[in-house]
């Protein structure tokens, strides 16, 4: 996963908007004949599959092509240049949609659990590297949040907050319980952190922690506090006795 989670909201609304797109019966019906042509397919093609007008199969293609879900151009199907204005023609793109209610990164599980496997050292086990790893990941995108909010010093209040913005777009769906102390109510993981909770929680608790680091965000830790359906890490202050009072930030 890119350090950034930026790309991951445009691709969950561009993946929202695609979805939108095929709720259509004769438009899914279009996109997926055109997918299993696996060439390029002329608007009179698309029509005849689904047995409706040109005109309103050229709605329906465009529609798909402004979702991203195909592209179009102006091409000879067959080869042979004829007088007069080439064809529009369709073909599917690359694009692959995928929609997580709530949000879900086992992507970024599965790209972890490479790089633990592919750096394992000798001095380590696997479950050792998968918490390495998960701190590195972290860390650098920590770093990288810093490097483009340069929010200065951040102690336990504001750091939460510089915390809060970014967890959210990643999907934890935090939630300010105090000025310092924030609970994840989604676990990006499950369900499986259920399988293995000990390593998949352990990971997610580096994976914040190394975050923590990386932001530089002073007097917050991520801990380990498993509640059902909920992430099974927070972020609460280093001194929990302080839990309740405003940190100063200055």
């Amino acid at each position: 996963m890119a350090s950034d989670p930026t790309p991951q909201a445009d691709a969950a609304h561009t993946a929202i908007d695609s979805v939108s797109a095929l709720s259509e019966d004769s438009r899914r019906r279009m996109f997926s004949f055109i997918r299993r042509a696996r060439r390029a397919v002329t608007r009179d093609e698309a029509a005849a599959s689904v047995g409706i007008s040109r005109k309103l199969a050229a709605f329906h293609l465009d529609k798909l092509v402004d979702a991203g879900l195909l592209r179009a151009r102006y091409e000879t199907p067959d080869g042979i240049r004829k007088v007069g204005r080439q064809p529009k023609v369709y073909e599917a793109t690359d694009a692959q949609i995928t929609v997580n209610i709530p949000d879900r990164r086992h992507e970024l599980l599965a790209d972890l659990l490479l790089d633990a496997v592919l750096t394992e050292g000798a001095d380590e086990n696997a479950a050792q590297a998968a918490l390495r790893t998960a701190e590195q990941r972290g860390r650098r995108m920590g770093e990288t949040a810093r490097d483009e909010t340069r929010p200065g010093r951040l102690g336990p209040e504001r750091g939460v907050t510089a915390c809060e913005r970014l967890l959210d777009q990643y999907g934890y769906e935090p939630v300010r319980e105090t000025p310092t102390r924030l609970r994840l109510r989604n676990c990006p993981f499950h369900p499986l952190a259920a399988k293995a909770p000990d390593l998949v929680c352990g990971m997610n608790q580096a994976f914040l922690s190394g975050f923590l680091t990386g932001l530089q965000v002073n007097g917050v830790q991520a801990v380990l506090a498993p509640e059902p359906g909920e992430c099974c890490v927070r972020l609460s202050p280093d001194d929990t006795d302080g839990d309740d009072q405003m940190a100063q930030d200055h």
